[in-house]
């Protein structure tokens, strides 16, 4: 059975970047005031990918930011250093997954925005 993580994150004075597990009703999050959407975004997934580091099962991360998905699956090039750098923080874990997908899926359907409150 696979592992549906939903992430979410948002920028600003009231940032911050979390996730949530379907299947076992998991959630984290954490506050972390300054960062912009984007970033918030990156940090979600690679909260993710480091709390799962060593499961052999199938896991489908879900994410609403189209840019931060074409991204990390190297589809939309990455022009910003910050971004470059941790994207290259969640190839490096990504590569270590042995079935991985990130998936794009609309806001409206992102159940850790809905339970991040965003």
């Amino acid at each position: 059975m696979a592992l549906s993580i939903f992430v979410d994150g948002s920028g600003g004075q009231e940032g911050g970047f979390g996730f949530f597990v379907k299947e076992t009703g998991e959630s984290f999050y954490q506050k972390e005031a300054g960062i912009t959407n984007n970033q918030a975004e990156y940090t979600a997934i690679i909260a993710a990918l480091k709390k799962y580091l060593g499961t052999t099962q199938e896991i489908i991360i879900y994410s609403d930011s189209k840019n931060t998905v074409s991204q990390l699956n190297h589809e939309f090039a990455i022009n910003n250093a910050q971004l470059r750098s941790l994207a290259m923080e969640a190839w490096e874990l990504m590569g270590k997954y042995k079935d991985l997908q990130i998936k794009w899926i609309p806001r409206k359907e992102n159940l850790a925005g809905k339970m991040l409150g965003s």
